[in-house]
């Protein structure tokens, strides 16, 4: 991991976890709080400028993804940080933006997620979906489109790769931490 591409703003630095694999042309800049076993793959941009950024373990951030937020205001006084939990992962070329996602989420890639939008846990979303401002994705669906619309339950096979990926990704980072 270089320093280069772990920076502080305003004097807040990224606080990196355990066993994570943070990818040389990645960058982390400001609030950003990484749990353990977190892989950020080339070419993500993370801003923790003018809110917070929080990733639980296990979650992996695929290549090309941009994480920013909202910074608060009269209007919204909290802003919107963004919030990834645990065994998330985050297809190439997302973007994910003051939104809150809960455990054991598949976005698929060019995924965009709004300002304010909540995604439950158990949930997977199609690559090229659009998740508008403000929406709820519940728990146990498939959702897909733009805007994105749920599509259907998950089967039981989708809803247990939801674990095996993010298992995947651990043992993938390992195997570069290992290299």
């Amino acid at each position: 991991m270089s320093t280069t591409n772990i920076r502080p703003y305003k004097g807040i630095l990224p606080s990196i976890g355990s066993d994570n694999y943070i990818d040389k042309s990645a960058i982390l800049v400001g609030d950003i709080t990484l749990s353990d076993d977190v892989s950020i793959w080339p070419l993500v941009a993370a801003r923790g400028d003018v809110n917070t950024i929080t990733i639980g373990a296990r979650t992996n951030i695929q290549d090309g993804t941009v994480l920013h937020v909202t910074r608060k205001s009269s209007e919204n006084p909290q802003g919107n940080p963004l919030i990834i939990g645990s065994d998330v992962t985050v297809g190439h070329k997302c973007m994910l933006h003051g939104c809150q996602l809960g455990d054991r989420i598949l976005v698929g890639m060019g995924a965009i997620i709004m300002d304010g939008a909540v995604i439950e846990d158990d949930v997977f979303i199609g690559a090229g979906s659009l998740v508008p401002p403000n929406k709820t994705l519940l728990s146990g669906y498939l959702y897909v489109g733009n805007p994105v619309k749920q599509a259907r339950p998950l089967k039981e096979s989708e809803a247990a790769f939801l674990k095996q990926s993010a298992i995947n990704y651990v043992e993938l980072k390992n195997e570069y931490l290992n290299n």
